[in-house]
């Protein structure tokens, strides 16, 4: 007969799991020997469970099937909810196996007990804890199903006296694939008729849509309707796209707010946009979702329609009445070139020694420091088409966001839901481990690399060859920006770092600081051509603004104050 372990990893490999992030521990001990003993499952061990989570996250979001982190009692399970919350706001499926104290010693306040059921109630679509061998197969069956079915996180905790008692093997009913949902054909009719009313027309478009992209296009050709993408719609849909005016909210562009707007109706597909402020109330709306849950959730919705973006979209199609009138959306997609266009001289390297460039350079870099957008234009420009990148929360997600293009079959992840810092790094791990010849490319904070630096170390030691791109401004940049616009003087956001690029190389990494812009174009070129993992530590300038789509007078006001607050404070 099998055991609990080896009859979980057999199931694990027969779903097509690569890989399981953990740390080893003495409850899973008998787990981590069955992956010892097989030739499918790669062990990958994490210095800190919180990468593990987010690595498994990363791959399920990639591939859409099941992501796998290990954590064992107590406080090596605790470690992994951050990564684990992440993967529920970002509705991928993951197993997160856990370790519990002997089922003797359970419910006494034993050495490292912790509840996990109730802990993990929260982020957890389903949760369980094996008390005897025959549940095994069962509640395993059921938390693969759930994590599938409902695009979440399931939780399996194992006591440490059941991991290597035997099982009777059992025939496994996994349901891998989910069933497509269609909106009603009432519904498609209603929502035809409101578009085809409308004067103008704008999308709103997410990644929910990622799959649909041959009916979006069709969708904004027909009506001659102006794209708005948000950061995960670029995805997929950016590239090679006449219709999109880019993003809207705090990384977005005039352009596209005003697409909003201006417009009569709005069609929504595939997004949950959260930003109310950036969404006009009083608009005509028709929502395309497949969760019911999502419509009106952020505004008023007159024709809902609950269905795949794909299917649906075909049975809407045909109902539309083609527009020739394309002034709308030529007025829209002007404004959005003339913006890019502008946005893109600071990503020239001799910006600073042109005219306007100077002026701007006395005024918010005097020291001549890297400007981001510079980095971020480099990278997009020697990246593959087919490279994933992920992106920390904070600036390096502004930068991603204007100046690299989703073009071809780029991948796009990050922590945009939750919101967490430090993941691009384990995200960029995870999505190495899928495919070590495919280029991934992770945008770190300093900030947000310095929280788990200890996993740069596990890309050197399971040869996973990503790019660590480091926008090193000193700062926790979005913090300050959030503190000045608000009218409160810099604080508590200066980050004292060592040399990072000495760091890495240290850990065994290919590393190189670049100090001057002219040398970003080779420093890029010589990381994503070398074999193996590499890390970039570019200085950049802590005084770089990203202006809103739409600044009020109040933000205005608010970071003159703030600066004149840091003149009189200054320790200089």
């Amino acid at each position: 007969m099998a055991t609990v372990a080896s009859t979980l990893v057999s199931a694990l490999a027969d779903l097509g799991v690569r890989q399981v992030w953990g740390v080893v521990g003495d409850a899973l001990n008998p787990i981590t020997d069955a992956i010892r003993r097989q030739d499918t499952l790669e062990w990958i061990g994490v210095r800190h469970e919180e990468a593990a989570a987010f690595a498994a996250g990363a791959q399920a979001q990639l591939t859409g099937s099941l992501g796998v982190c290990m954590g064992t009692v107590g406080p090596g399970s605790l470690h992994l909810l951050n990564g684990l919350y992440d993967a529920k706001k970002s509705h991928a499926p993951v197993l997160a196996i856990c370790g519990q104290v002997p089922t003797s010693e359970m419910w006494s306040n034993f050495f490292q007990e912790v509840d996990n059921d109730a802990v993990f109630a929260d982020v957890a679509v389903y949760h369980a804890t094996v008390t005897a061998p025959t549940q095994l197969p069962y509640l395993l069956e059921q938390a693969v199903n759930s994590a599938l079915a409902r695009r979440g996180v399931a939780v399996l905790t194992i006591p440490g006296d059941i991991g290597d008692q035997e099982v009777a093997d059992q025939q496994r009913s996994f349901a891998v694939q989910r069933s497509r949902q269609v909106a009603a054909p009432a519904d498609v009719e209603a929502a035809a008729a409101l578009l085809n009313d409308a004067d103008t027309v704008t999308m709103l478009v997410g990644c929910g849509a990622r799959e649909a992209r041959e009916q979006v296009l069709s969708a904004a050709k027909t009506l001659a309707a102006p794209m708005v993408l948000t950061l995960k719609g670029k995805e997929g849909l950016e590239g090679d796209n006449p219709y999109q005016v880019g993003q809207s909210g705090l990384i977005g562009n005039p352009a596209a707010h005003l697409a909003l707007h201006q417009a009569d109706a709005l069609l929504l597909v595939g997004t949950d946009f959260p930003y109310r402020d950036w969404l006009p109330q009083d608009k005509q709306v028709v929502q395309l979702d497949s969760r019911p849950e999502h419509i009106g959730r952020r505004l008023p919705v007159a024709a809902p329609l609950v269905g795949d973006a794909k299917d649906t979209l075909a049975q809407l199609l045909p109902l539309l009445q083609r527009r020739s009138d394309t002034t709308f959306l030529d007025h829209h997609r002007k404004e959005f070139e003339l913006w890019h266009a502008a946005q893109c001289r600071l990503t020239d390297p001799d910006h600073d020694r042109k005219l306007l460039g100077r002026l701007r350079k006395h005024l918010d870099n005097p020291d001549e420091l890297i400007r981001p957008e510079a980095v971020a234009a480099a990278i997009d420009a020697a990246a593959a088409d087919d490279a994933i990148f992920t992106s920390d929360t904070g600036m390096s997600t502004v930068w991603l966001s204007r100046f690299v293009e989703m073009r071809g079959r780029r991948r796009l992840l990050g922590s945009y839901n939750l919101g967490s810092m430090a993941n691009a790094m384990p995200q960029a791990l995870g999505a190495a481990a899928l495919d070590r010849r495919r280029q991934v490319i992770a945008f770190c904070g300093d900030g947000g690399l310095m929280m788990l630096l200890g996993d740069l170390r596990t890309a050197v030691t399971y040869r996973l060859p990503a790019t660590f791109v480091v926008f090193n401004n000193g700062r926790l940049g979005m913090v300050k920006l959030e503190q000045e616009q608000s009218g409160l003087p810099e604080h508590g956001t200066e980050l004292d770092n060592p040399d990072i690029a000495e760091v890495a190389a240290a850990m065994g990494l290919h590393a190189r600081r670049v100090t001057r812009p002219h040398d970003i174009a080779d420093a890029v070129t010589e990381a994503l051509t070398h074999d193996g993992p590499s890390l970039l530590d570019f200085r950049t300038n802590p005084a770089e603004i990203s202006i809103p789509p739409k600044p009020t007078v109040e933000q205005g006001w608010g970071f003159a104050i703030a600066k004149m607050k840091e003149n009189l404070t200054s320790r200089e």
